[in-house]
């Protein structure tokens, strides 16, 4: 139902947001959060978040096919990290009914 998909996608919002502010490696414990924009409308939501070690996250989420059986949702985003190499790492992905499908420059092509 819509009241569902609407729990589910604050519930997608919140995880995720917790796993990118999640305590960092000891090296770099003192990031500070640069940037952090938040929208959740009833049908999506996005956010953006940048800190001052790097990293960077931005997503989008909409409902597709609302009220249908087939209502799901699509998620679209990128981050990147600096990685112990010092090479900065992008990681482009969309989300979907079929799954996680990540992009990068690093990652092998399937």
């Amino acid at each position: 139902t819509k009241s569902n998909m609407k729990f589910v996608l604050a519930v997608a919002a919140a995880c995720l947001l917790s796993c990118v502010l999640a305590a960092p490696p000891a090296a770099q414990s003192d990031a500070q959060v640069l940037r952090f924009d938040s929208d959740v409308q009833p049908e999506g939501y996005k956010f953006a978040l940048e800190t001052s070690d790097g990293k960077k996250h931005e997503e989008q989420g909409q409902l597709k096919n609302v009220g249908t059986e087939q209502e799901a949702i699509v998620v679209r985003g990128s981050y990147s990290f600096v990685a112990d190499d010092g090479q900065t790492y992008t990681v482009n992905y969309i989300a979907d009914e079929n799954g996680f499908q990540p992009e990068g420059a690093h990652l092998p092509n399937v």
